[in-house]
Formats: structure tokens, C-alpha cells, sequence
């Protein structure tokens, strides 16, 4: 005979416990690091080429001035294109602000998101038992 169903005034007897909450957190925790990844990897593509372009031709500005010999007239070519120069054609006097502006806060985010999830790596792999 299958069990009667308990009065409509009892109470519920599935009420939440203590022991679930962590596991609620958990899958909060877990859903918000799957959103980190994934917003870190959507803008990863899109800063990747002004992260590049803005190292290489800072870098190489600064070697072929001090190792190469090259004056500054010869290497502004690679300070056009490292400080955004390049964009005042298209956006106007604010363009080489606005790729300054927009490569920092990119740079910064793949910084800390990256760093987040290095960090939740590593709690991750401490709380393993070892053995």
C-alpha cells in the first residue's frame, strides 16, 4: 500500500537543512567562476592584437633607440602605432585616448580575471587530500 500524503497543516518535512547551504554557496561560487572564465575568454581575442601591438612597438622603440642607435625622428613609425596615434584618423583627437583607455582596462581585466582563476586553481588543489 503506498504511504498516505501528509496532512495539508503539517509541516514540510523537507525543510532545508544547515548541510545544504554550503552546497548552495558552492554552486554559486561554482557558477560564478564558470562566468569568469567565460567572459575571460571572450575578451581575450579582442585584446589580444592591441596588447601585442602596444608591447612590440614599445619594446622596439626602446631597443633600436638605446641599443640600435636609431634617433628619435627614425623610431616615431613605432610610437605612432604604440601610443594610438594611428586612430586620430578615424575617431578623431579623442582616438588615441579612447586605445589608451580601452587597452588599460583590458589589460587590467585579463589581470585580475586571470588572476582570480589562478587563485581558485590553487584552493582548489590545496583542499585536495594528498595520497
Amino acid at each position: 500500500m503506498p504511504p498516505s500524503p501528509p496532512p495539508a497543516d503539517a509541516p514540510e518535512a523537507s525543510a532545508p537543512c544547515e548541510a545544504s547551504a554550503p552546497r548552495e554557496t558552492s554552486k554559486k561560487r561554482r557558477s560564478l567562476s564558470q562566468r569568469l572564465r567565460q567572459a575571460h575568454a571572450a575578451l581575450a581575442p579582442v585584446v589580444l592584437l592591441p596588447l601585442l601591438l602596444t608591447v612590440s612597438t614599445g619594446l622596439g622603440y626602446r631597443l633600436l633607440r638605446d641599443w640600435g642607435g636609431l634617433g628619435r625622428d627614425q623610431a616615431h613609425g613605432l610610437m605612432v602605432l604604440h601610443e594610438g596615434e594611428w586612430l586620430r584618423q578615424w575617431f578623431g583627437p579623442n582616438g588615441e585616448t579612447l586605445y589608451v583607455l580601452l587597452n588599460g582596462l583590458g589589460l587590467l581585466w585579463m589581470l585580475v580575471s586571470g588572476g582570480g582563476m589562478a587563485v581558485q586553481k590553487l584552493r582548489r588543489s590545496w583542499g585536495r587530500p594528498r595520497g
